[in-house]
């Protein structure tokens, strides 16, 4: 009860600290009714003991507090969760309870711990305080405790209760967007809203917007901006012969119509999404087909995809439109974090927790800008976000998986190649009837003259009963009597075929591995590669009347191709070893043989079970995937020949009756001709080529990372299950404190009392719909959280245009984070988001036409005074590229960029793609970017920091990629420009190339200096091509100015 009443009083205090409170106190008697009567004794002299509390604390409790008992509560540490480093979280107390209570020094458990009535003592590892201080803590309780600051500056008070207010509802970011939000307007009011916003703020500090930039700036700033590379020659001629608005929107329409948008601004969200191709820690496995949400990004950006789906299809892609191969690959957002790949089982429900928290810890910063993530283990600090939302929202996730299957991302190009196929495979089917028809006659003609006593095939197949994967894999049988392996692909796996045997010997088994189109590289094994790697075969006969199979010794093995003659040999197969045996790369995508010769023949009887066993642990998932099983009783089995199926053995067995042809019904002529074509030269030469072509059939399907639910979960080496059926609230985060399940709903700041969003998924659906159920929830701008979310949006477009957000904390919207700029501004801007359909391009277009983002970056001395910060934005900061961009414009004007879109990464920093197609692997970063700030992709980075140190400059001096394309730039300046022609022409194209300027008369002088110098230098020590390498030198100075790597 104690607890109850403190709490009570804690809020009260701290909403009415002076002598309002007694006024107060009368409307709050009621609900004090069941307090205990200690709790109601409030002191008359609340107003006069606080001020003399306050006035004791000041002078000595302050600097007794921060050398006693902030170091572990409240400044470095948190030990307990006690914070006192306010008087909110004093009062607050830890997990042991309540710490302080107003008034009453007797009830507070600080003084008790202090004055060591009871453990643990305190201060911890220190002499106890003296008898002086202890009455001074006393007396400065009894005064209610009282703090005239925070003990560390800038520390905010943490919240109170899980019970989410009306008052928490009215933060500037949980409030819904202002209906009928105008631009303010004014007589001389400047014709553009954003302008007028921006004006109408600064109206008190008289601070004009500065001057429109120069048309060469803009048209510079404006290509950097939206495409991450420089502007052509002519492109910035042709502005600065007519640079009306009008041609400057067509230039901004040409630059977000054009696929390098899409490539520019996909780089900006990646940093959001922590986007990376491998799985992070210590192993850090790279993730086949992760680099498809790259793509998915730059798909939708360039697209021009509604914002609201583009939000939507990366939480659930696969249940919003399951039917589109793009909106599953969005999913890779939600698996783009880190994840430990080799847990022992007492680690899988804590590591599956973190990995739901990834998810939506970076869903919650990247589209709310929330820090929804530092619930799991308390309610939040600062925002109206209790731990219980949390759990609640984390439930979303619950059985959501990573998942790598094959997507046809280009159906349409498939559909074209499918055409072009048939078409040319209907002639060849054709000839091939023309073939069988031609076989008629020797075919009948041998049929006349067959006779039991005929020899038949070598080989036959044999009614397999049951064929089971201990693995989990389907084993599907063909018409040809293979047995093809579909679905799971364990890390191990036994296949196990069991048949009862017609009355006979048995010398010997065949395996026939066998190629197929739906396997990886063609097979025959189910291995990424198409391998597989056969442990172990095992036979074993049970006769009538006994009561267990009997092992049935293999003496011998040989095959038609082995990987070495070693330990991925067919005679291993043999061996008690499991990682030995057949294996038959490089030899892959076709079919392959073994046959294994029995040590004493098997001697049938009718009622014999033969089973076999196939066993794969030689290597991770390297199974068969499509095995044929057949027998023999030749005395020594050979490796070729073909086998009799099963059919045509019993249709051949009647033949020694005289009325067998008589009697052979056209279904049974069927089956032999099937079977007695595989003998014949012209058909098997014109099936061949048939086949072949056949084997060319268009499938445009790669594998793609996803995530979802109702595929095959992404196994690492991990042990345990791949989800859990519930999630559980917990306390501290503790998998073992389990407080009752979470069912899902979202932030109570942001929702009304019922969910709406939330209902079944379809009938037989593979999905709960709690994912879709989320991303509704996210993007309705009614009652959900869709207005927090078109802001953070804008606010990201206008950080990068401007270089700030109107919040400069762009992932923070809460309360630790810094309000905007101008509220009503990025209210605006989100309402025109919306009102324009979600889509971004005509938002970058609004921001843009405005006069602030034309300024000019002159420097403006009174300006930088008066607003330092540049938040009345009537300045413009010229800002450095990324990494990325500063690469780009050097292949740019180099003459050697490779505009090749899409498709897997490289490591490769001599390629000449776009730098967003480098490859993402956590453990190994492009160096020449991480030289340039990129962030490691831990977790959601929402802007980069620009610093300046020596391995960039070295980089550029040094690195032989830079100097390679110095060299390309200088070899297209020296074919203009023969060598009988002035150095000056080269080096003026060279500077309108590289900062769309002609260099100054003093800048000319001085690199016509420079390059004769260089030139003069090369020749003098032999070198060939001397005045290419001179120009390299001057083109390498160019790439390392300051104005080649700034936005101006």
């Amino acid at each position: 009860m104690l607890e109850k009443e403190h709490r009570m009083f804690q809020i009260l205090d701290i909403m009415f600290p002076r002598a309002g409170f007694r006024v107060l106190l009368g409307v709050f008697l009621v609900g004090l009714a069941f307090l205990p009567a200690a709790a109601k004794e409030v002191p008359a002299d609340h107003p006069e003991r606080l001020a003399k509390g306050t006035e004791l604390f000041a002078k000595t409790i302050r600097s007794r507090l921060v050398e006693q008992c902030l170091p572990c509560h409240g400044g470095e540490k948190t030990k307990g969760e006690f914070d006192l480093a306010t008087r909110e979280g004093l009062l607050r107390g830890g997990s042991e309870g309540i710490a302080v209570v107003p008034f009453q020094p007797s009830q507070s458990r600080m003084l008790k711990l202090l004055r060591h009535e009871e453990e643990p003592h305190m201060p911890e590892k220190k002499p106890k305080l003296g008898p002086e201080d202890l009455a001074l803590i006393e007396q400065w309780i009894s005064l209610g405790a009282p703090y005239d600051r925070p003990l560390v500056e800038g520390k905010l008070p943490p919240r109170l209760a899980s019970v989410v207010s009306e008052s928490d509802k009215q933060w500037w970011a949980f409030r819904p967007l202002k209906k009928e939000l105008s631009p303010p307007a004014w007589r001389g009011a400047p014709p553009h809203p954003i302008d007028r916003f921006l004006l109408h703020a600064a109206r008190d500090s008289r601070l004009p917007l500065a001057p429109v930039a120069d048309p060469r700036s803009l048209v510079r700033r404006g290509s950097l901006d939206l495409t991450g590379l420089p502007p052509s020659e002519s492109l910035i001629a042709k502005f600065q012969q007519r640079p009306s608005p009008s041609h400057w929107e067509k230039l901004i329409e040409r630059w977000l119509e054009g696929p390098e948008y899409g490539e520019r601004w996909a780089r900006h969200w990646l940093d959001v999404a922590r986007f990376a191709e491998s799985s992070g820690f210590e192993h850090d496995y790279d993730r086949k087909g992760a680099f498809h949400y790259r793509d998915f990004v730059i798909k939708a950006l360039n697209a021009d995809m509604p914002y609201d789906r583009f939000l939507q299809w990366q939480l659930a892609g696969d249940e919003l439109a399951p039917q589109d191969p793009l909106a599953l690959t969005a999913t890779g957002f939600l698996g783009a974090g880190v994840f430990p790949t080799q847990i022992t089982a007492n680690e899988v429900e804590r590591t599956r927790y973190d990995a739901m928290d990834d998810m939506l810890s970076t869903a919650s910063l990247a589209f709310l800008g929330l820090s929804v993530g530092c619930a799991r283990c308390h309610d939040h600090k600062y925002d109206p976000i209790p731990t219980a939302d949390y759990y609640r929202m984390l439930s979303t996730f619950t059985t959501t998986v990573r998942s790598v299957i094959p997507l046809d991302l280009d159906p349409e190009s498939t559909r074209r190649r499918m055409v072009l196929w048939e078409a040319a495979l209907k002639p060849l089917d054709r000839q091939l009837a023309r073939v069988e028809k031609q076989l008629s006659t020797p075919f009948h003609r041998w049929l006349a003259d067959y006779s039991s006593s005929a020899p038949k095939p070598e080989w036959r197949l044999i009614e397999w009963t049951n064929a089971v994967s201990k693995g989990g894999a389907t084993l599907r049988k063909l018409e040809d009597g293979s047995y093809l392996a579909e679905g799971k692909n364990a890390d191990a796996d036994e296949y196990t075929f069991i048949a009862p045997l017609p009355a006979g010997s048995i010398t010997g088994l065949r395996l026939d591995a066998m190629a197929d189109p739906s396997l990886k590289a063609n097979g025959p094994g189910r291995a990424d590669n198409g391998n597989f790697g056969l442990s172990r075969v095992s036979l074993a006969v049970r006769s009538p009347g006994e009561a267990k199979p009997r092992e049935v010794p293999v003496t011998k093995a040989a095959a038609t191709f082995e990987q070495n003659r070693s330990n991925l040999s067919v005679q291993g197969s043999l061996d008690d070893n499991d990682k030995t045996g057949w294996a038959v790369d490089p030899q892959l995508g076709r079919d392959q043989s073994a046959v294994f010769t029995l040590g004493t023949p098997i001697l049938a009887e009718a009622g014999t079970a033969l089973t076999v066993r196939l066993v794969f642990k030689v290597n991770t998932r390297h199974h068969i995937g499509r095995p044929r099983l057949s027998v023999t009783d030749a005395a020594v089995p050979s490796l070729d020949g073909p086998v009799m199926p099963p059919a045509v053995g019993a249709i051949l067995a009647r033949s020694g009756s005289p009325d067998f042809r008589k009697h052979l019904t056209a279904a049974d002529r069927k089956v032999l001709f099937d079977w007695w074509k595989l003998s014949n030269p012209a058909w098997r030469a014109q099936a061949a080529v048939t086949d072949a072509h056949r084997k060319k059939k268009p499938d445009g399907r790669v594998d793609a990372l996803i995530c979802g639910e109702g595929f095959p979960a992404l196994r690492m080496h991990s042990q345990g299950a791949d989800f859990f059926k519930e999630t559980y609230i917990l306390k501290r985060g503790n998998t073992d404190l389990k407080n009752g399940v979470a069912e899902q709903q979202f932030l109570q700041v942001l929702s009304p009392g019922t969910n709406l969003w939330v209902s079944p998924p379809p009938t037989n659906a593979p999905f709960s719909g709690r994912r879709s159920a989320l991303a509704r929830w996210m993007t309705d701008t009614e009652n959900g959280a869709g207005a927090l979310a078109a802001r953070v949006i804008v606010n990201r477009l206008w950080q990068h245009h401007f270089g700030e957000g109107l919040v400069r904390s762009p992932n923070d919207f809460g309360k630790t984070g810094e309000a905007p700029t101008h509220p009503d501004l990025l209210d605006w801007l989100a309402s025109e988001l919306i009102r324009h359909g979600w889509r971004l391009k005509p938002v970058h277009q609004l921001i843009m036409t405005s006069a602030a983002y034309l300024q000019s970056a002159a420097p403006d001395p009174r300006k930088e005074s008066a607003d330092p910060e540049n938040r009345t934005w009537t300045r413009r900061t010229p800002r450095r590229l990324e990494g990325e961009a500063i690469r780009d414009s050097m292949l740019a004007v180099s003459g050697v960029l490779d505009r090749t879109p899409f498709g897997p990464g490289t490591f490769d920093e001599t390629s000449r793609r776009r730098s967003i197609y480098f490859t993402v692997k956590r453990s190994r970063l492009v160096g020449s970017m991480v030289a340039f700030d990129l962030p490691e992709p831990l977790v959601s980075q929402a802007a980069r920091p620009t610093t300046t140190v020596a391995p960039q400059a070295l980089f550029l001096m040094n690195g032989p990629q830079v100097r390679d394309w110095a060299k390309a730039f200088a070899r297209s300046l020296a074919l203009e420009h023969p060598s009988g022609s002035s150095i000056a022409n080269p080096i003026s194209i060279g500077f309108r190339r590289a900062l769309g300027r002609s260099p100054t008369s003093d800048e000319l002088r001085e690199s016509s200096d420079f390059v004769l110098a260089q030139w003069k230098s090369h020749e003098g020590q032999g070198k060939a091509e001397a005045r290419v390498l001179a120009l390299a030198d001057f083109c390498q100075v160019l790439f390392g100015l300051n104005e080649f790597a700034y936005i101006p």
